[in-house]
């Protein structure tokens, strides 16, 4: 699988760490930044080419790290056809995927360690879609459609 990483000063050091960790799961990963540690840069920035990535099909999924994660999910999901998430526990980094397609996970840096960080992405990254399940393409359509009556009131 494809998929787009990104963090600010807040996430940079775990970026590279969980960079390792896609690569050695056989994932092809693009880095959108920071590429060097900078402590006055903004989330946004980061989050925004990720989202971005995701949203045009450049990559199948994304990974966005600020401090809490909080600032990521919010920038991320400004994005039309993003669905970020913000996940510090393995269950909703799995389950956030098959029940909600989640696209982007947003994580805190200063909240998880290195190991429940690893133990996130392996969930995410495994995890699929529970298309055969037909509430959750119910919900999933709903979703869409608040995105869609949104897009159009602007």
């Amino acid at each position: 699988m494809k998929v787009a990483i990104g963090a600010d000063h807040g996430g940079y050091e775990l970026k590279a760490d969980l960079t390792k960790v896609l690569e050695s799961l056989g994932h092809e990963v693009l880095d959108k930044g920071a590429h060097q540690y900078d402590a006055e840069d903004d989330f946004p920035d980061f989050a925004a080419p990720v989202a971005a990535a995701v949203q045009a099909g450049e990559v199948d999924r994304g990974i966005v790290l600020c401090g809490s994660g909080v600032g990521a999910a919010i920038a991320a999901n400004k994005y039309p056809g993003v669905r970020a998430g913000l996940c510090h526990d393995t269950y909703s980094a799995g389950q956030g995927v098959r029940h909600d397609d989640m696209n982007v996970l947003c994580m805190g840096a200063r909240v998880v360690g290195i190991a429940l960080a690893e133990d996130l992405v392996k969930s995410f990254m495994a995890a699929n879609l529970e298309a055969d399940e037909p509430r959750f393409q119910r919900r999933l359509d709903k979703v869409t459609a608040i995105e869609n009556d949104q897009i159009s009131k602007s």
